[in-house]
């Protein structure tokens, strides 16, 4: 019991791994609920909605209005399963005693924090996605404007890491001696039991609601509203596992800059590839996924949140699990993303036409089924190339110095 619980509970889980989980249970959603795992365009609602309670009229607004900010987050899929998240990485938190309310390390920690939050959100609405819906579940999905925001996303994150990379950026780490007999250590012992308690109390309560709400409402395919409770399920295992496994895509391609790592990133194409034969599945079942203009907006809205998420130290994930692990730093990140999202929104109507305007262009719908399915695959092939390439040429440039 002791080695279960240190080893699915305790220990971090294998990243790479996690990814690969998330890749196929991101495409049994898709096949479901009909879209992908996301989470920004639920968090604009959600930003258009404290306008709203402010007493903000947002109907000559068109990008509230295209994001429908209809009903409320218990009454929208997407706000179940995002609520489902915020549970998940909170449990997560509590039993493997990762709580501890830490502030902000330095003034300029939460200089990033609000800039990179606040380019992330307004990047990521500017190009109607983050990295979960225009990158991990976007590339398996067959839009070509996922490949754009990819690369642009990829050019903001280099750019990113390079700035973040300045002495001024640097965190300036302190040493603290500990010995085993500190009277600290004894106290941390018990808050982790109390802190592991909690954390089994809040999933038995939402485990008791779930079957609550099964009983009260048996799921009908005809009926989307009996899937709420499915959405709160995969919600808290999205969210269970980001944390476990600390799944933050900004370590994607920063962690390959930065140190020649690409754990992250194979997982990530390893899960995306599985996702895409997934998704094709049920596509050729009817399913039809998002496809939105390849655009100049897209380009610099990736090119943004590339650099936003590297300068706020995560991704909507990354700041998610974190925050709940009483990280105020990722607090911070979290309200500047939505922040973000109302700057995109409120002055979306002056933007040029020429920026928004765009082609779309599914791969199965404009090259044929087979042919589509060929090109994406080749453009994992590609991008996986490119990882292997960048990171020989990493460690043959470092040669001597790591």
């Amino acid at each position: 019991m002791h080695s279960f619980k240190q080893s699915f509970f305790i220990n971090f889980w294998d990243n790479s791994k996690g990814m690969i989980i998330l890749g196929i249970l991101s495409a049994i959603y898709f096949g479901i609920f009909g879209s992908v795992w996301a989470v920004t365009g639920e968090m604009t609602r959600w930003g258009g909605e404290i306008l709203e309670f402010f007493g903000m009229d947002l109907s000559s607004y068109t990008y509230y209005q295209k994001q429908n900010l209809s009903g409320s987050p218990l009454t929208r899929i997407d706000g179940i399963m995002l609520i489902g998240m915020f549970i998940g990485c909170l449990v997560a938190a509590f039993l493997a005693n990762k709580f501890k309310w830490r502030l902000p390390a330095s003034k300029i920690r939460i200089f990033q924090a609000i800039i990179g939050g606040i380019l992330s959100g307004f990047g990521a609405r500017l190009a109607f996605g983050c990295n979960l819906a225009n990158f991990f579940t976007g590339l398996p999905y067959f839009s070509l404007h996922t490949w754009v925001f990819t690369l642009f996303m990829i050019l903001g994150i280099y750019l990113g890491v390079k700035v973040c990379n300045l002495a001024l950026f640097k965190p300036k780490a302190k040493l603290q001696r500990v010995c085993k007999e500190n009277q600290k250590l004894k106290t941390q012992n018990k808050i982790s039991k109390i802190y592991f308690y909690i954390g089994l109390g809040v999933f038995i309560i939402f485990i008791t609601y779930v079957v609550f709400i099964l009983q009260k409402q048996n799921i009908d395919i005809k009926n989307k509203e009996s899937f709420f409770p499915l959405a709160l399920i995969f919600g808290f295992v999205f969210g269970f596992i980001i944390s476990r496994a600390q799944i933050c895509f900004t370590s994607c391609f920063r962690d390959l800059f930065l140190f020649g790592r690409d754990n992250a990133i194979k997982g990530a194409l390893i899960g995306m590839i599985i996702a895409c034969l997934i998704a094709f599945a049920f596509i050729l079942q009817g399913h039809t996924s998002k496809v939105i203009e390849i655009s100049p907006n897209l380009a610099i809205g990736a090119f943004l949140f590339g650099f936003g998420i590297v300068f706020a130290g995560g991704c909507e994930c990354g700041w998610m699990y974190r925050a709940c692990e009483g990280q105020s730093h990722f607090i911070i990140v979290g309200i500047a993303n939505i922040i973000g999202t109302m700057i995109l929104a409120l002055n979306y109507d002056h933007f040029p036409k020429i920026l928004t305007n765009g082609i779309k262009i599914h791969l199965l719908n404009d090259f044929g089924y087979f042919n589509g399915l060929l090109i994406n695959l080749a453009l994992f092939a590609i991008l996986f190339l490119f990882v292997l390439k960048f990171k020989k040429l990493f460690f043959q440039h470092n040669k001597g110095k790591l």
